[in-house]
């Protein structure tokens, strides 16, 4: 009798501490989900903050503290910024997340409370000259990395305050601007298309347009691009002439190509390699050229059509080689490139390179366009599914193979300085 009581006892006691340590578990997990879920709530109250009278002029004093370099326009003005813009916001989150927490009974979203106190206390001290340190994103100095993908940083937050304040509002984690679709704003932007004569080149221009941008053809033919606010003539091996022209642009998108379809002669094979890589690779370079730290890290883009060839067959041997070369050296760049370049991976559409396209160049355009300003790096727009599957798998093991195996200008810079 007494065994089969303890054998109970040790059974009850086994599935208490079991339901306990589940029950400690499933809070955790919700304490981790607060921080992210809080982040949102700040994201909405900035977003807000642009849209409701009373609180834009709350919000103006943050967006009047700083110079272009983050440093502080005054003491006066920064202490003012933090009491009438970051200390609300706080409050606001506190409140939000103790609603929450009391309404589901869930214990864990406590942590969301007691980490937007942080920003309060944080608020109220810089607010009193208690706490000079600045938050990560507004640290004074020159732009040092590109704007973050998985995180906000310096670069990514400078855009709102001195590119477009109607966009890149997030905090923090940059979903909640992929989801507004305000994560990259093309308003006032100065954007240069090559093959702009072409198919794909048009439909760009005009969708461009559309977004408030401010398309440049880039074209070997002189006719009239509509949309385009300008047009330059260039020609393949001359891209270095158009350096000055460059230097005002804002994003380029290297768009010109060339399809030999099943050709294999000397002089085929030295216009694929020439038009498809070895052009886009200097032309890339020229306006790689022109970025600075002082904002070109934030404001410039290179966008490139590499197309699907990349990982999948389009029944032209020469096209494949010859965007899989661009393709593998801008995954190179990408390693240490001042500032961020996108791939444009394209499915086939009816155009003068592929008459058997079976998308249309605008529906195309307008994706492409989408998915930028949701600041997607690699934007995929086929029909094809195994596109969507192979190519994040090529694109990953090849950019740890580069960073493995490849020396960076900053490595040996590093390097050199060390033995001098």
């Amino acid at each position: 009798m007494v065994a089969g009581l303890l054998s109970a006892f040790e059974f009850g006691f086994g599935r208490l501490a079991s339901e306990s340590l589940a029950d400690y578990g499933a809070q955790l997990v919700w304490a981790i989900a607060a921080i992210f879920i809080v982040e949102m709530v700040r994201d909405f109250y900035h977003v807000l903050s642009h849209q409701w009278a009373p609180l834009q002029r709350l919000h103006g004093w943050h967006h009047r503290a700083y110079k272009k370099d983050f440093s502080p326009i005054s003491t006066e003005v920064y202490r003012k910024a933090q009491l009438y813009n970051d200390a609300p916001e706080s409050i606001f989150m506190m409140g939000v997340m103790a609603i929450a927490a009391l309404a589901t009974q869930t214990p864990g979203l406590w942590a969301g409370v007691l980490y937007a106190a942080g920003f309060l206390v944080s608020a109220v001290m810089r607010s009193r000259g208690l706490f000079g340190a600045t938050d990560l994103t507004h640290e004074p100095g020159p732009l040092t990395g590109i704007p973050g993908y998985w995180r906000v940083n310096r670069t990514y937050h400078w855009r709102h305050h001195f590119d477009d304040t109607s966009a890149y509002y997030a905090g923090l984690f940059p979903i909640s601007d992929k989801i507004l679709g305000t994560a990259l704003s093309l308003k006032g932007k100065s954007v240069a298309v090559t093959g702009a004569s072409g198919t794909l080149g048009r439909a760009l221009i005009q969708s461009l347009a559309q977004a408030g941008a401010k398309p440049i053809a880039l074209t070997t033919s002189n006719r009239e691009i509509p949309g385009a606010v300008k047009v330059f003539s260039w020609q393949a091996g001359k891209e270095s002439e158009l350096k000055e022209v460059l230097q005002k642009i804002d994003i380029l998108i290297i768009n010109h190509g060339v399809n030999v379809m099943g050709a294999s002669s000397a002089q085929a094979i030295e216009q694929s390699l020439e038009v498809n890589a070895l052009s886009a690779w200097r032309l890339m370079e020229t306006f790689l050229e022109t970025v600075d730290n002082r904002t070109g890290r934030a404001t410039k883009e290179v966008w490139v059509n590499t197309s699907e060839a990349e990982v999948n067959p389009a029944f032209s041997p020469l096209y494949e080689i010859s965007k899989r070369l661009i393709g593998d050296l801008i995954n190179l760049r990408r390693t240490d490139a001042p500032c961020v370049i996108r791939k444009l991976v394209l499915g086939p559409f009816k155009s003068n390179l592929n008459p058997y396209g079976v998308m249309s160049a605008s529906a195309i355009a307008r994706m492409i366009l989408f998915l930028a300003r949701r600041d997607i790096r690699n934007i995929i727009v086929t029909i094809n599914p195994l596109t969507y599957f192979f190519f994040p798998i090529k694109e990953i093991f090849q950019a740890i193979y580069f960073r493995l195996f490849l020396k960076s200008e900053k490595r040996e810079k590093s390097v050199s300085g060390k033995t001098s």
